[in-house]
């Protein structure tokens, strides 16, 4: 006791709260409810039943270390009850020597959301090749319960080997819809949708958009340093482009109070997500029903051993708890 209250008085003197630091989103409410006891935090969301309301963007497939961290994060899905979607999928139209990567449905088992990953210039090119077909036997092969189409034309353009897209990515996502009845999802890479291409995807019977706004990971910003010393000093004010989460989920709802004409109707919100403060704030700021993702942040802890994920998205969900239950945002 004597100890504690000597820290207290110590660490309280290096403690003082500053207006810069006062987070502003939140009224806190500390009169109205006990500490929580496993509050439940599940929520039915791309037809499964989640146990917690975080998703994973996984980033990477293709080497032997890119298998464990899928790995590891394939075990805090099946643990936690979360969702996930795979990196790229791009290798697999190819060949199977990497199947093992991403073939992780028995490690996170039927009852969470798994979804397969590919770019919009994939789609594309098995469109005109009239292989939609192969796109149905690589989610099937995966046990996938769908697709996630990344839409990243900045990337493509900025990438030295990028592939140059010949169509609209809506219109192509458009005419894939017409051609499977896969589940979609479409998502960004990094600088997000603005108004009116979220109008556009609003209207179409995705599963979800996944924001994958400006703010997180920046795969513009990664082409660029894989580029040409010119070129990354002439293009790179592209790089700093983009809309950030709460700019898109303030157009969504903004979209969404003026039409009935929508028939996507989830949001996965990613993209500069730091914590879970910001993944609830966002979650009670949408009209739509809605998780948070994060990737990087997820990569980091899934290179290390097992345990370090596993206690970080402890944290994530311990964190939620307390905020669902003190925690109001202001209007």
């Amino acid at each position: 006791m004597e100890k504690r209250k000597k820290d207290h008085i110590d660490l309280a003197l290096n403690s003082q709260s500053t207006v810069i630091e006062h987070d502003e989103r939140f009224n806190y409410e500390p009169m109205i409810k006990p500490h929580p006891n496993q509050d439940d935090l599940s929520i039915q969301f791309l037809g499964k039943a989640m146990k917690n309301p975080l998703w994973i963007s996984s980033m990477t497939g293709g080497t032997d270390y890119a298998k464990i961290i899928n790995t590891n994060l394939a075990k805090a899905c099946n643990e936690f009850g979360l969702g996930m979607g795979l990196g790229s999928c791009r290798t697999l139209l190819e060949s199977d020597e990497y199947l093992s990567h991403f073939d992780l449905r028995n490690i996170i088992g039927d009852d969470y959301p798994f979804y397969a990953n590919l770019g919009i210039s994939q789609v594309e090119q098995v469109i005109k090749q009239n292989k939609v077909q192969q796109i149905v036997d690589l989610v099937t092969k995966l046990r996938a319960d769908g697709l996630v189409i990344h839409v990243n034309p900045i990337q493509e353009w900025l990438q030295p080997e990028g592939d140059i897209l010949l169509k609209s990515p809506i219109d192509t996502i458009k005419t894939f819809l017409d051609q499977t009845s896969l589940k979609v999802i479409v998502k960004e890479v990094g600088q997000g949708f603005g108004p009116e291409s979220l109008n556009e995807l609003l209207k179409l019977p995705l599963e979800a958009i996944e924001l994958g706004a400006y703010g997180g990971t920046n795969f513009s910003k990664v082409e660029l340093t894989r580029s040409m010393p010119i070129v990354k000093e002439m293009l790179e004010p592209f790089s700093k482009v983009g809309n950030n989460a709460e700019q898109m989920i303030n157009n969504i709802n903004s979209i969404i109070s003026k039409t009935s004409d929508t028939s996507c109707k989830q949001v996965i919100i990613s993209g500069g997500i730091r914590s879970f403060l910001d993944g609830y704030y966002l979650m009670k700021k949408s009209q739509l029903p809605s998780i948070y993702g994060q990737a990087s942040t997820m990569l980091r802890y899934a290179r290390e051993d097992y345990d370090k994920l596993r206690e970080y998205i402890q944290y994530q969900i311990k964190g939620l708890q307390m905020a669902y239950t003190y925690l109001t945002i202001k209007d």
